[in-house]
């Protein structure tokens, strides 16, 4: 009975180490990776769509960052991104199934019929985006019969939030946005009453923390003043993405600061 036990194991052992092997990762396609060297451009619409160079891809879209591109079987691999089925490929024909399940159909181009805007994908840098408007709001109030200025500046820093689309060729990218800094000030007969910088991190006990590291704190408007204090909403959004958290910063008459979600 043990001596039955041992053969059958011994075979099912063969068996997952034979099954093992045959799911060895596949290795990237030097010979893939080579003939795609160069610069794309749409059969369809005439326009260059990218230029790929070593293990880089370079956006003609100047918001869009380059990223690292492998090819896999028949697979187009983009950053850390789903793939993109290869259809057909050849020295100068590239065709792909983008994530809209479209095929995207390019043919490579001599860089010396490229205009000199065509051939920016590979020098210029990432263009880096902002998405407030209104930088600054002046607001005058009324409160228990005195008249008070409240101030907001919105200010641009250099602290980057990359952001995941997917562009007009259905390609996911990845694009980057400047958060802000906003500060509020409230004066009473030219005597500042409150003053202090807002940083998306202030908010970290109020809005969910996968969501705050994707977002940028985007904008501050006044919305009233009550018994509580002077009420400042601060709205913090993700680029690109449909949802956003509203948040009441309630300043009171002794200085302290409530923050609470808008609901």
């Amino acid at each position: 009975m043990n001596r039955l036990l041992i053969i059958i194991t011994g075979f099912v052992l063969a068996g997952m180490l034979w099954s093992c092997g045959n799911c060895a990762p596949q290795e990237e396609s030097r010979e893939a990776k080579a003939l795609l060297q160069g610069t794309w451009m749409d059969n369809e619409t005439e326009d260059v769509l990218f230029s790929m160079k070593g293990d880089t891809v370079y956006y003609a879209d100047s918001t869009s960052m380059p990223a690292y591109f492998k090819v896999v079987g028949d697979t187009l691999y983009i950053g850390s991104r789903a793939g993109y089925r290869i259809e057909k490929q050849s020295d100068h024909i590239f065709w792909f199934k983008n994530q809209n399940g479209e095929i995207v159909k390019l043919e490579k181009v001599d860089e010396e019929d490229l205009t000199e805007a065509e051939k920016k994908p590979q020098s210029q840098p990432t263009t880096i985006q902002t998405l407030t408007e209104v930088l600054k709001r002046d607001t005058v109030v009324f409160k228990d019969g005195q008249r008070y200025h409240c101030y907001i500046a919105i200010n641009p820093t250099h602290y980057k939030v990359i952001s995941q689309t997917v562009n007009n060729d259905g390609l996911s990218v990845d694009e980057v946005f400047y958060d802000n800094i906003v500060n509020i000030c409230i004066i009473k007969d030219n005597r500042q009453l409150f003053k202090r910088d807002m940083h998306k991190k202030d908010y970290a006990k109020h809005v969910n923390g996968d969501f705050l590291d994707k977002a940028i704190l985007n904008d501050m408007v006044f919305d009233k003043v009550d018994a509580q204090g002077f009420h400042f909403v601060a709205s913090l959004c993700q680029p690109n993405g449909a949802s956003s958290y509203l948040v009441d910063n309630i300043v009171s008459d002794k200085g302290d600061i409530l923050l609470n979600i808008v609901e």
